[in-house]
């Protein structure tokens, strides 16, 4: 009886054995799309500020201080992840997955390269700035308005070390990089003074508390006031140069532009549209010459007559003291003209705030986007304005001839709709949230540039109205002269990093061949000092928008919709181009 009953057990165990054997491994996209979940939530661990800039707010309590710890900790969160990709076979994934490997791929050595190869860490100190995380802890209703106060008040306490590590860090600083420290460091002293004692007036902590949030909040003050009194003094014996170099700008280029172009393809191909850019300049001025110069022969020199035509028209333009209302006053009417011709939905529930550029950001761009991350899609959404109080008259008047009545409509919709804050609005619905955190600039700003063009192909001008079928003559040229500047930015970052152009040589190109403002390319040279590579994402971006569209109407024909190419187009998330154009191919 013994042996018998041994014997059934035996055959049990050999059926279940058998029947789980014929039960269907996890695929691979499945194990894949586990793994993703357990990599973001480890990523967030390692970059928490990262983690609360786009809604995930378990760590906003955290501050990592930049020493040597972390960065070891950073090289083998790096290492180990890259070890786990292997065990995939890219093969076996679906379009979406294979996407978002390469992204996790691509992020996870180009940390790696920043840390051992770049090694900004060294020499960048403007790197080192508490103030966006603690400002975003104020400015965004993701909580209860004590609990960030008190997360806030935590965050505080990794203030001093942190700026204990950045002094040790750095070696041998650009003066460049000094400079903007000091400045975007002293701005945002105000997050912990003038914002938070807003805050700590709506908040209904006990007295003791917000008293001991004061405390705290001066002695963050006088850290920051002793790091950029700090860098003041640096000796700056032996500068870094600002230029990244070949090497470094042509690695740094592929790690965050994801291009199927190289950085020296790029420059020659903004060269040929420059020039192209250049001839269709010319044939509307000719056109609208009798219009505005009748009284003036045209020049023999191209340039000098279309120069002279953009500087009549660049008189018509907004005052100092009311550059943001126009913004604001032009949102409503970018939004009905989209609306009108059915070019893309734009979600009503996902409000666009104007606001004046917060200190802390000051310094770098006149205007920019501060959206909701993936994991906070119900907070602000915020179109940061630059503020011209203060300005001497001359300085005040180049920059509004600048954006002028014609340029600062394109700028709204570079900026706002249908350019960042729409791609933007679609990124954060994306399902992968892989595309969300990893976003591509060359995808983000090359769909903004290409906005640009797409809405005056749709006939919008803000001068006819919400009906306008066509744009006029001069709205186009100021468009080509704001399509110069993207085309531009990549000739001169390539030229500044890698072929050592002067500061003269630079003024040249944008005053005289992208005919810009003196006050705007004096910002622009400053922003090619401290930045690498990002000016190249907007002429990049948009040349692969663009070309992917008009190779898909061929294709289509009359089945071509331009609605559903756009709401397929950013339905993907803020994934590289040549990856999107990938999977919309394959499903045409």
């Amino acid at each position: 009886m013994q042996k018998r009953f041994l014997f059934f057990i035996l055959i049990a165990l050999i059926s279940f054995m058998d029947a789980n054997a014929k039960l269907p491994a996890p695929d691979m996209n499945t194990r894949f799309d586990q793994y993703k979940e357990h990599f973001v939530l480890d990523m967030w661990k390692v970059y928490p500020g990262w983690a609360s800039s786009v809604g995930y707010h378990m760590y906003d309590s955290v501050l990592v201080v930049p020493d040597d710890a972390s960065r070891a900790k950073e090289l083998s969160f790096c290492k180990a992840n890259l070890d786990s990709l292997k065990k995939f076979s890219i093969a076996g994934l679906s379009d979406a997955n294979k996407i978002d490997y390469y992204l996790i791929e691509n992020q996870l050595k180009y940390a790696e390269w920043g840390i051992k190869e770049e090694k900004a860490w060294e020499w960048n100190p403007a790197s080192y700035n508490v103030s966006e995380g603690f400002a975003n802890m104020l400015g965004n209703d993701y909580a209860d308005i004590n609990a960030r106060l008190r997360s806030f008040y935590a965050r505080m306490a990794y203030v001093e070390d942190y700026y204990a590590a950045a002094k040790k860090n750095i070696k041998n600083p650009t003066k460049e990089h000094t400079q903007l420290g000091m400045e975007q460091n002293s701005g945002g002293m105000s997050v912990f003074s003038e914002d938070l004692e807003e805050a700590l007036k709506k908040s209904t902590l006990p007295d003791a508390e917000k008293a001991a949030i004061k405390d705290r909040a001066a002695q963050v003050i006088s850290a920051i006031r002793r790091y950029s009194s700090w860098l003041g003094k640096f000796p700056h014996s032996s500068p870094r140069s600002f230029r990244l170099g070949k090497e470094l700008y042509d690695k740094k280029f592929a790690f965050e532009i994801q291009s199927g172009y190289t950085a020296e393809q790029i420059y020659k191909k903004a060269i040929v549209h420059k020039n192209e850019l250049h001839a269709s300049m010319y044939d509307i001025t000719k056109k609208l010459w009798p219009k505005y110069m009748a009284a003036k022969a045209l020049p023999a020199d191209k340039s000098v007559a279309i120069k002279q035509l953009i500087d009549v028209l660049s008189a018509k333009h907004t005052e100092p003291d009311s550059f943001q209302a126009a913004i604001e006053h032009q949102m409503p009417e970018l939004v009905a003209f989209i609306k009108n011709k059915d070019l893309i939905y734009i979600d009503p529930s996902k409000p666009l705030v104007v606001r004046r550029e917060p200190a802390y950001m000051a310094g770098v761009a006149g205007a920019s986007i501060s959206a909701p991350g993936p994991y906070d899609k119900n907070g602000n959404t915020y179109y940061n304005v630059g503020s011209l109080s203060g300005w001497d008259k001359d300085k005040a008047e180049s920059y509004l001839r600048e954006y002028n009545h014609y340029i600062l409509q394109i700028l709204n919709i570079h900026e706002a709709i249908p350019g960042h804050y729409t791609q933007l609005v679609y990124a954060n619905q994306s399902p992968s949230i892989i595309k969300s955190i990893f976003g591509n600039n060359a995808m983000i700003e090359g769909w903004a540039v290409y906005g640009e063009r797409m809405m005056l192909e749709s006939g919008y001008d803000g001068d006819r109205g919400v009906n306008s079928t066509e744009a006029s003559p001069e709205m186009w040229l100021m468009y080509y002269k704001w399509n110069l500047r993207s085309t531009c930015n990549t000739i001169l970052d390539y030229s500044v990093h890698t072929r050592n152009m002067s500061k003269e040589d630079a003024m040249k190109l944008l005053v005289d061949e992208a005919f810009q403002q003196q006050a705007e390319a004096e910002g622009k040279w400053k922003r090619v000092s401290v930045t690498q590579v990002q000016l190249d994402c907007y002429f990049t971006g948009y040349t692969e928008i663009y070309d992917f569209r008009e190779e898909l109407k061929k294709k289509m024909g009359a089945k071509f919709s331009l609605k559903q190419f756009h709401e397929q187009f950013l339905s993907y998330g803020s994934a590289p181009v040549k990856y999107i154009k990938q999977l919309m191919l394959e499903k045409k």
